[in-house]
């Protein structure tokens, strides 16, 4: 049985990001991808007005983080499919945090990609508000300084992980290539997970999930079946819209999509480029800026390649600027992974040979991305803060400026949309709606609404960290100093107790050898007389007193000997031992030392000392500088609205027509629809249902709800006899061999496994006349042979080709076939597929028609009755 639950991106809410789902195959539990919300919505979003006051509500992202802390535990695979926030945002705090240890997978760039999203997402928040709490720091010496300025909140309740927690859990993922198959093992035992291709962002994945009771689930959102300039489309149709499902994804038990953007109606990709390009020219031609806030590591690329390219052959001075934290380390994980790319970017490059110029640009402008040239972006300039954006290029200075995050809800961008808004002549280009809430939503739906261009005004918080001056900086310096010496005291006191005890096991250690001394010293203590005059001590020499009490004249060995021997009393004696090894010598460990170094100084080549010089100078490098004492803020601003507002679909995302197309392509038995407004849900449902061919069982849950699909169905595990497998007549097909079984199902008292044996025939007539009528059976009908396999008709013709018969398409999908040199109609034979997966064989009794249908036989796998 299969259930799914949504635990956020529902299929009837009015939050479809970020995508969270758990997927119970029988007792495997499965989550499918992690995403992380916005964590800074605008405050109208997040209040309940009343009259005469705003009430505080509970963020909209406090229910999913419970309940995800519930599942994790529970969890037993996991399965990322793209390398943006909404789906890997939240895997790194729920992997340190909520105990998600099971084992996770994704492809190779999600792994790389989602990495840098998260990072760059974490380290702009930490850099303009506290999140960690001081009573948890490690050192301890947090607790004791002042705090000024903002505190964490504990209301927000914002799940924010480490750097180290973020590089931890993306360390631990299993990185797949596509069609890669994974066999699971422990309690996923016979699951085997497939990754294919979905278009979109670089990495995104469709997961196949095959398992033995269930059959096969296919999870594929955000899908993009248009070819880009740096990604191929999704492998789901074969060669593009119009080639067909590929057969591993066609027909599968269980689809789950997306129907975010059934009524999207999106313009051809030539166009939106055009019109891209055209406003981004015509603003910096006037002499003004445009800002395009975009993501950090994703659909970036694409906005990277168009605009580099758009540069080198429109020959734009201004300069092409990207503000990111982690723009150079993407950059540079990206060029490492050009077998992933698709489109433009992949071709070789190609130059005139005579004057080795470029060839003249296509007007499809696809062919001169060409190669790692493409990704080498020479007019681009990266910056990683408004600062040093600022000290290179004025702010009156035309540039085209992309920043990071594409929300606007905080860091670079936020900053700089703040002065960058009120400058009159300035465009913003929002090349995604993003996600409700946040502050490029609500200009996407100012745009959206037509809002006439009069000068608006708007607030907005904006959070920031500062350096301590004056009164405060002095006295956070004097409790730094005073919490300093009470550490360096404790950490004092804590090495003096650490090395009295190590000078307690060193004496432990050295008086083992003179143990037998000690006790005799102590044993004797006043009786102990030397014999000589005190004066003397190097004469000195030690005598007894032996004096024995009672009849002990002998005494027992304290070692076991042989009979009744016996030893007689003894001087005390004292034996001194000497610490040697094994081989009776002691070793000198200074003399081991000095030459260990002399060896090693020795051996060290000049390449060595210098590859480590470089890299003591790289780690001085990498050593960042200590901050000085900060502390957060936040100001309310006021920005005048007064720049352009422009809106161009960048995302790489299907649109109602083509997910309306596809779907049914895919033809699924049953389908869950997630990630969807209630209006585009029901538009999807509503043409699928249209469809007589299509399942009428479709699903649609909203967040929290649980679907069961299979309830009944049962499963029953049997052993095939030895008998029944060699009775049946196995037909090969791929790599499988396939037949028709019928028989009966024994139990075994050795065993809990029942055994299906073959039906015993009934030996005679005689015999049949004198079964009991109450035992006598209804008799079966012969079930029919069932033939396997998807029918090419091009395969068909290909094969009749080779054997001489003329094939010709006439009509609709109809494959006409005859011999060449017959003129006369009773050797055409007629072939036809009927949309319920029939194969029509329409012809006169010749040798054609027998050779045709020979033919359809073996492009299938025959399984007789």
């Amino acid at each position: 049985m299969i259930t799914f639950t949504p635990l956020t991106g529902g299929a009837a809410t009015t939050r479809t990001t970020p995508l969270c789902y758990i997927l119970q195959i029988d007792d495997v539990r499965i989550l499918l991808d992690c995403g992380a919300p916005d964590w800074h919505p605008e405050p109208s979003t997040e209040t309940s007005s009343t009259p005469g006051e705003s009430q505080q509500v509970e963020p909209h992202w406090v229910r999913y983080c419970e309940q995800l802390a519930v599942q994790a535990p529970t969890v037993d695979l996991v399965l990322l499919s793209h390398a943006d926030v909404a789906h890997v945002g939240l895997f790194p705090y729920a992997h340190a945090k909520y105990g998600l240890r099971a084992p996770a997978y994704a492809s190779l760039p999600v792994q790389a990609m989602g990495r840098m999203a998260v990072l760059d997402n974490i380290e702009s928040i930490r850099s303009e508000e506290p999140v960690d709490d001081p009573a948890n720091s490690d050192t301890g010496l947090d607790i004791a300084l002042p705090t000024f300025g903002l505190t964490p909140d504990p209301s927000k309740q914002r799940k924010i992980a480490s750097i180290k927690e973020t590089n931890d859990a993306f360390d631990s993922l299993h990185a797949l290539r596509y069609s890669q198959p994974a066999h699971l093992q422990g309690k996923c035992q016979g699951i085997t997970i497939t990754p294919f291709s979905a278009g979109h962002t670089i990495g995104g994945t469709i997961w196949k999930i095959r398992s033995p009771s269930a059959g096969t689930v296919v999870y594929a959102v955000n899908l993009n079946h248009t070819k880009e300039r740096h990604l191929d489309g999704t492998v789901l149709l074969k060669g593009g819209a119009g080639g067909g499902v590929l057969e591993s994804l066609s027909r599968p038990d269980l689809l789950i999509t997306d129907a975010e953007r059934t009524l999207v109606v999106s313009a051809r990709r030539k166009d939106r480029d055009a019109a891209l390009l055209d406003a981004v020219t015509n603003v910096l031609q006037s002499g003004h800026s445009v800002l395009m806030p975009c993501d950090a590591s994703t659909r970036i690329l694409e906005l990277l390649v168009l605009f580099d390219q758009h540069w080198s052959f429109s020959k734009l001075r201004a300069p092409l600027c990207l503000v990111s934290r982690t723009a150079n380390d993407m950059l540079t994980l990206v060029r490492s992974m050009m077998e992933w790319f698709g489109g433009t970017v992949t071709k070789e490059e190609a130059f005139d040979a005579g004057n080795n110029k470029k060839r003249k640009r296509n007007q499809e402008g696809e062919d001169d991305a060409l190669g790692t040239l493409a990704l080498r972006f020479k007019h681009l300039e990266i910056f990683p803060s408004p600062d040093a954006l600022v000290s290179r290029y004025p702010s009156s200075m035309p540039k085209l400026l992309l920043v990071v995050p594409a929300t606007l809800s905080h860091g670079n961008s936020r900053r700089i949309f703040a002065e960058f808004a009120s400058v009159p002549g300035n465009a913003v280009i929002l090349s995604t709606p993003s996600e409700p809430g946040t502050l490029a939503n609500t200009l996407f739906n100012e745009w959206n609404l037509g809002q006439s261009d009069n000068e608006r005004f708007g607030h907005g918080s904006m959070n920031s960290k500062i350096p301590l001056v004056g009164a405060e900086l002095e006295q956070y310096l004097e409790k730094e100093r005073a919490a300093k010496e009470r550490q360096a005291t404790q950490r004092a006191a804590l090495a003096r107790s650490q090395r009295l005890l190590e000078a307690d096991e060193a004496d432990s250690d050295s008086s083992n050898s003179e143990a037998d001394e000690e006790e005799v010293e102590d044993a004797l203590g006043d009786d102990m007389d030397t014999g000589v005059p005190e004066g003397d001590e190097s004469a000195k020499q030690l005598s007894f007193d032996i004096f024995l009490k009672g009849n002990v004249s002998r005494a027992a060995s304290f070692f076991k000997t042989a009979g009744q021997a016996s030893r007689f009393r003894m001087f005390p004696h004292i034996e001194r031992k000497r610490r040697v090894d094994e081989y009776g010598e002691t070793i000198d460990v200074a003399a081991w030392l000095r030459k260990d170094r002399a060896l090693a100084v020795a051996v060290e080549a000049e390449e060595a000392r210098e590859a480590q010089q470089k890299k003591q100078e790289e780690e001085e490098k990498s050593k960042t500088p200590a901050e000085p004492p900060s502390k957060f803020i936040v100001e309310t601003i006021e920005v005048q609205l007064r720049c352009k507002l422009l809106f161009v679909d960048m995302d790489g995302l299907n649109d109602g027509r083509s997910v309306k197309t596809i779907i049914p392509q895919v033809n699924p038995r049953k389908m869950i629809i997630v990630h969807s407004h209630r209006e585009a849900t029901d538009a999807l449902k509503e043409s699928c249902l249209s469809i007589k061919a299509m399942t009428r069982d479709i699903h649609a849950p909203d967040v929290g709800d649980v679907v069961q699909i299979g309830q009944q169905t049962n499963v029953f595990t049997v052993a095939l006899s030895d008998e029944l497998i060699a009775s049946v007549k196995m037909s090969r097909f791929e790599d499988n061999e396939i037949g028709f079984v019928h028989g009966r199902v024994t139990g075994n008292a050795n065993s809990t496994v029942s055994v299906l044996e073959p039906t015993m025939p009934v030996s005679s007539s005689g015999d049949a006349e004198n079964i009991p009528a109450s035992d006598v059976r209804p008799v079966l009908s012969l079930p029919w042979s069932t033939m396997i396999g998807d029918l090419r008709l091009t395969a068909l013709k290909t094969r009749l080709g080779v054997l001489g018969i003329a094939a010709e398409f006439i009509g609709e999908g109809v494959l006409v076939c005859g011999t060449r040199t017959s003129g006369t109609l009773d050797d055409v034979v007629a072939v036809r597929k009927t949309a319920r997966g029939q194969v029509v064989v329409e012809g006169s009794i010749s040798d054609v028609y027998y050779t045709v249908r020979r033919e359809v036989y073996d492009l299938h796998a025959l399984v007789a009755a």
